[in-house]
């Protein structure tokens, strides 16, 4: 008898004849999660199956395990040959001593010469005749135990199973650029991305020395939060201080944000295609501050030519970002008082629906592509 842990798929199941791909991308990112612990990885039956591991590890994999994307749920078993007396010896194992129970069986191999209701019936009649406390309840028993008869000889027998992170692979469809800032939002647009099987790199602008190293650090730690989730991660810094001070001087100031974020998307994009990334992704929500009201968000992204924008969380409110926040393990991090390069020179009154004729007019007081340029010199990348 040895331990072993389940992995179950979640969407994979859908893919047809291009399951293979999505397997194999599945199990490497499981490897990445799991590197530094030995283990053997093995796919069979439409699960994966990590054996001959230490018994010590078994509670941090499962840990490591959770925040990776395609995995629908997993469980600690015991593999144990297929005979019933040792099945009853590994289930007196996952099994409690007493309240309500029943006995799931599965049979991988159809020729085992037992039905899968006959393997619950005797199984569970060979559990009440040990645990007196016990009683069997098919419809809502406080615990299940499982039994899996494969066909190679073997029977996993399981307790309660651990839900997975969902989705789809890391590495399955394509890779974006998050526009990250040290807010609370775009840490969770990146991760609702990443669940759906993209690979996220990051772009931070910061305005130092308006803004303080403490508010890149910030960001720094919620890239390496997300990191946990995106596989590995590039996180991308660039200076916007001058783009700011000369938007400052010559442009109204109730456009001032606006303006900025134009020119964001433009390096942004650029950046993007530079590093063979397929789309932007913002933590933009219709209405949440002046910049994003529909009028904003148009004139801002007017100036992105080739790729696509990604708004992952433009209908959700304020407090259903904060939960997926706290869900993911960014939120107190978010949270932290030091201020990102938005706050700059804010104007006292936005303007909330900017037409476009007018934020025109504006930038041709500015020398857009000289100032993209000067950014550009400011590029740093940070790899998780």
């Amino acid at each position: 008898m040895r331990k072993v842990i389940i992995i179950r798929y979640g969407e994979l199941f859908l893919k047809g004849k291009n399951r293979n791909y999505f397997e194999t991308i599945f199990a490497n990112n499981i490897k990445t999660a799991l590197e530094g612990i030995e283990y053997t990885l093995v796919k069979r039956g439409g699960r994966i199956y990590l054996r001959d591991f230490d018994d010590m590890d078994a509670e941090e994999m499962v840990e490591r395990l959770k925040k990776v994307f395609g995995l629908h749920s997993m469980s600690v078993a015991f593999e144990t040959a297929n005979d019933m007396s040792s099945i009853f010896e590994a289930a007196k194992l996952v099994c409690k001593e007493e309240g309500t129970f029943k006995v799931e069986a599965h049979r991988g191999d159809k020729r085992y010469p037992k039905t899968s209701v006959e393997v619950a019936k005797e199984l569970g009649g060979m559990l009440l005749s040990v645990y007196r406390k016990l009683k069997v309840d098919v419809h809502t028993p406080s615990f299940t135990v499982g039994v899996d008869i494969r066909e190679d000889g073997t029977a996993l027998i399981f307790g309660e199973s651990t839900e997975g992170a969902g989705g789809m692979p890391v590495g399955t469809a394509g890779k974006g650029l998050l526009l990250i800032s040290g807010g609370i939002d775009s840490p969770v647009a990146g991760h609702m991305i990443a669940k759906r099987g993209m690979r996220v790199e990051c772009l931070h602008f910061h305005s130092y020395p308006y803004t303080n190293m403490q508010a890149k650090e910030k960001v720094v730690d919620l890239a390496t939060v997300l990191s946990g989730y995106s596989g590995v991660t590039q996180l991308y810094t660039v200076s916007v201080t001058h783009i700011q001070e000369e938007i400052h001087a010559k442009c109204r100031p109730d456009f001032m944000i606006t303006l900025l974020r134009r020119f964001m998307y433009r390096i942004a994009e650029r950046h993007a295609l530079r590093i063979g990334a397929q789309c932007l992704i913002t933590g933009e929500s219709l209405g949440q501050v002046a910049s994003q009201t529909i009028e904003g968000m148009t004139s801002s992204n007017s100036v992105v030519e080739k790729l696509p924008v990604l708004r992952p969380l433009v209908g959700f409110d304020k407090n259903e970002i904060i939960d997926r926040a706290v869900k993911m393990g960014t939120y107190d991090i978010s949270i932290l008082p030091y201020e990102d390069c938005c706050t700059v020179f804010l104007p006292d009154f936005p303007a909330i629906r900017p037409k476009l004729k007018d934020i025109l007019a504006e930038e041709k007081k500015l020398d857009v592509e000289g100032l993209i340029e000067e950014a550009f010199t400011t590029l740093e990348k940070i790899t998780f």
